[in-house]
């Protein structure tokens, strides 16, 4: 829950002895198994997806040189792709994506031990992706698609026309974007014989589940505490810019 009903709520919150605490916190705790056996089901449903073959000869720039989508896999049957907001123009990258990727690095060791391979994708050149990632501390793998249609065709870089707000498609239909690029998380699958498929995307809140730092402020007496603000994560800065 976010707004200004948490900060309302937190104010109001009864005060219990341990006994009344422990029978309403045995009763969420009924909530809580329910929703992560439908959230288990979910996945199931997830994984089960059909998939589409990827025809397209897509093109990256690497620190190794030049790479073809089928490269992005290493020795890997499975790749999972962040395409980071970061327009070829930038000076930095998006901080909202910083924010993301914090949770996600360190985690390229655990996923490689389950056949997966990490990649972020931008279209910032190389350099300013290798430079940026040196500034945040980042081991992730990172990628340009260059002038390449990538990001586009995946639905998070837009140009022309497609920047009109009647022709935007985001998140599988018509929705706001904060400009030519947006956020979005794409799975790949390599078959034994080098064929690659597209098996799943997600877009905007479908990125949350892998946000460490909202999962616990979640958890919290008074949630995100996010209500009085402009909007929603008007509090974020990257992670070296905090006053103090």
């Amino acid at each position: 829950m976010t707004g200004r009903a948490e900060t309302r709520q937190a104010a109001e919150r009864e005060v219990v002895d341990r006994e009344t605490w422990l029978a309403a916190r045995r009763a969420l705790l009924d909530e809580e198994i329910a929703l992560t056996r439908a959230r288990d089901r979910l996945a199931e449903a997830r994984r089960a997806l059909p998939r589409v073959r990827i025809a397209a000869d897509y093109r990256f720039v690497g620190p190794e040189g030049a790479l073809r989508l089928g490269d992005l896999f290493g020795p890997h049957r499975q790749l999972a792709v962040y395409h980071f907001m970061f327009g070829p123009d930038w000076d930095a990258g998006c901080p909202i994506c910083s924010f993301w990727m914090d949770s996600l690095n360190g985690l390229v060791p655990h996923l490689a031990a389950r056949g997966v391979s990490l990649v972020l994708v931008s279209a910032a050149p190389l350099e300013k992706l290798e430079a940026y990632r040196d500034r945040m501390g980042w081991d992730l793998r990172w990628v340009s698609t260059g002038d390449g249609r990538f990001n586009r065709d995946f639905g998070v870089s837009f140009s022309g026309d497609e920047l009109a707000p009647e022709a935007r498609i985001y998140n599988y239909g018509k929705a706001p974007t904060p400009g030519p690029e947006a956020p979005g998380f794409s799975t790949f699958e390599r078959d034994a014989d080098g064929a690659v498929y597209h098996c799943y995307s997600a877009y905007a809140r479908g990125l949350e589940a892998f946000n460490a730092a909202y999962g616990l402020l979640d958890l919290m007496p008074r949630g995100r505490d996010e209500g009085a603000l402009p909007f929603p994560m008007a509090w974020l800065r990257r992670r070296d810019s905090y006053a103090g």
